[in-house]
């Protein structure tokens, strides 16, 4: 067996006369393949990577339902987003119904992220609406929004492109 894989090596490399064209196309058909192999592992990570990602940013958004919906005038709640007991209890209702839409976007990040390659298109389309409320959530409430949730999601949709 290993005299084979040396005699074979020896026609790759074309001193065995006739023999070393048909070897030698044989060593490109197989590097060709070798390197599909390679990217297809890369392509596989980065796949797997965004995947992994979106669905972290999924349950993020389930986090911010959670401390909107229940939490507001809690002290988690009053903690996390800097309210006074006052405010709060005003603006629960508010909150609760801002908490349903982080429900909604986390919704559907798990959707395309459980389909996997087929849910591309999902997964962009509810990164970049997580992306834009980030944007402008730092640019009207709070600056901390920008690097909690735009970040992420900028992170997200280039991992998505890129697999």
């Amino acid at each position: 067996m290993v005299v084979g894989a040396t005699h074979r090596r020896v026609d790759t490399v074309g001193l065995c006369g006739g023999n070393a064209r048909r070897s030698l196309s044989g060593a490109f058909k197989g590097r060709t393949w070798n390197s599909q192999v390679l990217a297809t592992s890369r392509s596989n990570s980065v796949s797997t990577g965004a995947t992994v990602v979106v669905s972290l940013i999924g349950l993020l958004h389930v986090y911010i339902l959670v401390l909107e919906m229940f939490l507001w005038d809690k002290p988690a709640g009053l903690r996390a987003f800097g309210q006074t007991q006052a405010a709060a209890t005003a603006s629960k209702v508010l909150a609760a119904n801002q908490g349903l839409y982080n429900g909604f976007l986390a919704a559907g990040l798990f959707w395309g992220a459980a389909l996997g390659p087929a849910g591309r298109s999902i997964q962009i389309f509810f990164l970049v609406c997580v992306l834009v409320a980030g944007v402008y959530g730092a640019a009207t409430a709070s600056r901390k929004i920008l690097f909690v949730q735009a970040v992420p999601a900028a992170i997200g949709l280039a991992l998505v492109f890129l697999s």
